[in-house]
């Protein structure tokens, strides 16, 4: 007997999308007058599109690479997951139990197609809740949420 099982094929985060997440997330930085560095990654945690405008602070790059990382492992925003590594939290241990750095500051965003995780992105170089809420709006902006 043979059975035949169907699977709900979901496109991957593209270099074309990546692009155009860091093209939303800049626009949205520029209308708060916020100079900003976007990393985002595949689902595999790969790097697809990074940019960090001149004027940035230098740490912003690796801040929202971390971010966009943490956020992917997690698949979790990271605003989320403030609370989880204080010391009496539940993860409070996991930011240094791993080889690469986790970080746990709002700015970093999973995304997602048909329910299913295919990438992160992550933004430094504004305040915390500044770089959240340019993350989604780069999601709203080129995914639609």
């Amino acid at each position: 007997m043979t059975t035949s099982a169907t699977a709900t094929r979901v496109l991957p985060l593209t270099t074309d999308d990546a692009d155009a997440l860091v093209a939303a997330a800049r626009r949205a930085a520029d209308e708060q007058g916020v100079r900003i560095a976007v990393t985002v990654l595949d689902a595999g945690g790969h790097l697809l599109a990074f940019r960090r405008d001149d004027r940035a602070v230098l740490i912003a790059g690796e801040t929202s690479t971390r971010k966009a990382f943490t956020a992917l492992q997690l698949d979790a925003p990271t605003a989320d997951l403030v609370d989880a590594v204080r010391p009496d939290g539940l993860f409070h241990t996991l930011p240094t139990a791993l080889d690469r750095p986790l970080l746990f500051i709002a700015g970093g965003v999973p995304l997602h197609r048909d329910g299913r995780l295919v990438g992160a992105i992550g933004v430094g170089g504004g305040a915390p809740d500044q770089d959240h809420g340019i993350a989604l709006t780069a999601i709203e902006d080129v995914l639609g949420g």
